[in-house]
């Protein structure tokens, strides 16, 4: 785009993109016709294949399968001429390695040739919608909180709108729910059809034929072909919607460590995030872009502004007051960066009485205060929590503090948009495409058809990319220019004009038998979220419990951080267990096996393995302390034991040793690695994570004043996993992050003698 030398401002509009979208008609379904419908009651599920009624391939065949030679034989199933198998995954890649696992779970049921298996995005155009995966958001995942937690069916139904557009990446929900549930018997249901084929073709009985690396074989007539032969004939075959699925004793690739398919692309450059987005047919010399500034203060707008100077600057091509936010657009981003800082502005006046960290945490105690031991919304509960402390032997109180925190992923938000002809085309790094084309078409009034979300590589989201602030900003700017734009935060609005997880503040009064025993717990926050038993402490028997919450508003605006709301709870309950342990005068370790309640097995058998491992009996030298933590969070249950060094005044991490059970571990290898980079996640939020409201603005602007764990901080950290095989298949990415900071918190105690309440830990030490 050549330089203009008017350069036109756009007055405000009234569109605004942090406005939530309507609720979906599926949020006025009935309960009886939800139970009915067996999405919680554990009813038939239409899955996999299933999705719909019968083989859709030939509407999904253009989409997905346009190529020479290739066959859609099911949804999520192409075959080559080659006799390379793609896998058709609906979910995003974004570092955590889903794209693969997913990948490997099918093939294993396909019995295909592992060296011969390519992933495939799926289109997001409403086609590859998952269902089960809503499944897993509204439905309890910890089933030792369920008969504590209130029904909050409103809640529930708000979950079930939300996820009308379900093509979603969250939650640790991939491999546990479009993996077992969709990838699994499309493998299945694929090779079943291979050899139907076949054996049509044949003249044997399909019984006769099996099945090994992408093969087919009748060994009695010598008859053998790769699956490419019968690919076209296998779409035509009668698809079983739930076909028989491997024991685990007959998987091949399941439960193996196997490369990832994403890794090479990433190694040699060639892998496309959003950020690389490029528009077909024109050069990316051409290409306009825009950066961006939102009022600092949340709720405000901009009034007025000078931009000037930046009229007069090079590669300028237009200046926009967009009412919510200022854009300008030139040739190249440095361009538009550099006039952008040029432009001065006037913005509303803020309607909240929040201006500082200290008034939001006095919101809090004030609402704290107002509830008391007994008021507040019930969140869970039994018997009676203050009579018990009344009459306890010991008692101990608690107040923790949680702060805002961003979730800083190291690919900038960015998205690229071209409005024209009554089309829309956005590429963007998302969680949600499909909920990314309902915010497009509501920010454009254009109908979610005529959008197209392209889908690349994710350079990490940690939950930031479930919103889709960013996209409707850019939809917005394309529009008001009329020719393609490629959107682009800088690290300082990305920190400070973002959406945090909340802040919160959490207090504890607990009573303790003569024997130690913790028999009453009285607990009331103000922020809950999600999932809804993130702040019960089910796994132990307290027989006295209150767990409430008293709402407080927040300031900043929040969004899912990962781990979401077990990453504060986590923190809160596990250190106050600890607290109750020293109370009670006993081992952190042991105090929490003798506490764990009925159907435990799982969370004794990773205190145990972590204890083990950690060596945790054995004395530990002066200034060097071991904390112990367990959280059971989106299916599995992660117990960490860290040692931390307090002989210099400052924690020096040193190692951590973790043990899970997420029932069964698709990928071995990447499974730790996930749950060792939710372990680095908990400790730089830990240490370093806070989010500080000045003058009503967020403070911290980049790295220098957000840190994060380097890597001569991090300490050694060693993973081992426990297939219990009694629970379905737990989630890796989140799980990590929530023993993490309590753990930290209760070693340096162990280390020290003093007990630390509020997060980061590092400013306590500077």
């Amino acid at each position: 785009m050549s330089e203009q030398t008017d350069i036109p401002e756009v007055a405000p509009e009234t569109a605004d993109e942090t406005a939530k979208p309507e609720r979906s008609r599926a949020a006025k379904w009935s309960r009886r016709g939800f139970i009915g419908a067996g999405v919680l009651a554990g009813g038939a599920l239409l899955i996999g294949v299933g999705v719909r009624p019968g083989n859709p391939v030939g509407k999904l065949s253009p989409l997905v399968a346009g190529g020479t030679g290739e066959e859609l034989v099911n949804s999520w199933v192409k075959i080559g001429a080659d006799n390379i198998v793609t896998a058709i995954i609906p979910h995003c890649e974004m570092g955590q390695g889903a794209h693969s696992v997913l990948a490997q779970m099918l093939a294993d049921e396909l019995d295909a040739d592992w060296s011969q298996v390519e992933v495939m995005q799926a289109p997001t155009d409403g086609s590859y919608v998952v269902s089960d995966t809503a499944r897993m958001f509204v439905a309890p995942f910890t089933m030792n909180a369920a008969d504590w937690i209130e029904p909050t069916w409103e809640g529930l139904f708000t979950q079930i709108g939300r996820f009308a557009d379900v093509m979603i990446t969250g939650g640790s929900s991939s491999i546990r729910s479009t993996g077992q549930y969709q990838m699994r018997v499309a493998g299945a249901a694929a090779r079943k059809m291979l050899v139907g084929a076949a054996a049509d073709e044949w003249g044997v009985p399909a019984s006769e034929i099996v099945t090994r690396d992408s093969t087919l074989i009748h060994e009695a007539s010598g008859n053998s072909a790769p699956y490419s032969e019968f690919a076209a004939a296998a779409a035509e075959q009668p698809m079983d919607h739930s076909p028989k699925l491997k024991d685990p004793k007959d998987y091949r690739l399941m439960g193996k460590s196997k490369r990832r398919t994403d890794i090479p692309a990433k190694v040699n450059g060639t892998a496309d995030f959003g950020i690389d987005a490029k528009i077909p047919g024109m050069e990316p010399s051409d290409l306009s872009y825009a950066a961006v500034r939102r009022p600092p203060i949340p709720g405000t707008s901009v009034v007025s502004m000078d931009a000037e100077t930046a009229k007069g600057m090079p590669g300028v091509q237009q200046i926009l007051n967009m009412g919510s936010f200022i854009a300008v657009v030139a040739d190249g981003y440095w361009n538009a960066q550099q006039a952008l800082n040029t432009i001065t502005a006037e913005y509303s006046d803020s309607e909240s009485p929040i201006k500082s960290t200290a008034d939001q945490f006095a919101a809090f105690a004030n609402a704290l205060d107002a509830a008391g031991d007994d008021g507040g919304e019930k969140a869970a509960g039994r018997g009676n929590a203050q009579s018990a402390y009344a009459e306890a032997a010991t008692k101990i109180e608690a107040e923790y503090k949680a702060p805002f925190l961003a979730h800083a992923p190291m690919e900038p938000i960015n998205c690229t948009a071209s409005v024209k002809d009554g089309k829309c085309d956005i590429w963007t790094s998302t969680q949600v495409p499909l909920m990314a084309r309902s915010a497009a078409a509501k920010a454009l009034g254009m109908d979610a058809d005529a959008i197209t979300v392209h889908h690349p590589f994710l350079g990490g989201a940690f939950g930031r990319r479930l919103e889709n602030d960013y996209v409707t900003m850019a939809v917005r700017i394309a529009k008001a220019t009329s020719y393609p734009v490629k959107m682009i935060w800088s690290r300082e609005e990305d920190t400070q004009k973002a959406l945090y997880r909340p802040a919160d503040l959490s207090r504890f009064k607990g009573g303790l038998d003569a024997g130690g025993k913790l028999i009453a717990y009285n607990n009331v926050f103000t922020q809950r979220h999600d999932p809804a038993e993130a702040s019960v402490p089910g796994i132990y028997d307290i027989p006295n419990t209150s767990i409430r919450v008293a709402e407080a508003d927040l300031h900043l605006p929040f969004s899912a951080w990962r781990s979401v709301d077990h990453s504060q709870q986590g923190f809160f309950i596990e250190s106050f267990i600890d607290e109750a342990a020293h109370a009670a005068g006993a081992d952190p370790l042991e105090y929490r096996l003798n506490m764990l309640g009925a159907n435990t097995e799982r969370h004794r058998g990773v205190l145990e393995k972590v204890a083990q491992l950690s060596n945790w009996s054995a004395p530990g030298a002066e200034g060097i302390g071991k904390g112990v933590a367990i959280v059971e969070s989106f299916g599995t249950v992660a117990a960490e034991v860290i040692e931390v060094d307090m002989t210099s005044g400052k924690p020096k991490l040193l190692n951590v040793w973790a043990a899970t059970d997420a029932g069964y571990v698709m990928n071995p290898d990447g499974f730790r690695n996930q749950i060792e980079g939710g372990i680095v996640f908990g400790l730089t939020a830990a240490l370093y994570g806070e989010i500080d409201i000045v003058g009503g603005a967020a403070k911290q602007s980049n790295f220098h004043d957000y840190k994060m764990l380097r890597m001569n901080e991090t300490p050694a950290i060693e993973v081992a996993i426990i297939n219990s095989g009694t629970v379905p298949v737990g989630g890796a990415g989140e799980p990590g992050t929530p023993p993490a900071a309590p753990a930290l918190a209760n070693a340096i105690f162990a280390a020290t003698g003093k007990r630390l309440r509020e997060m980061p830990f590092g400013k306590q030490f500077a």
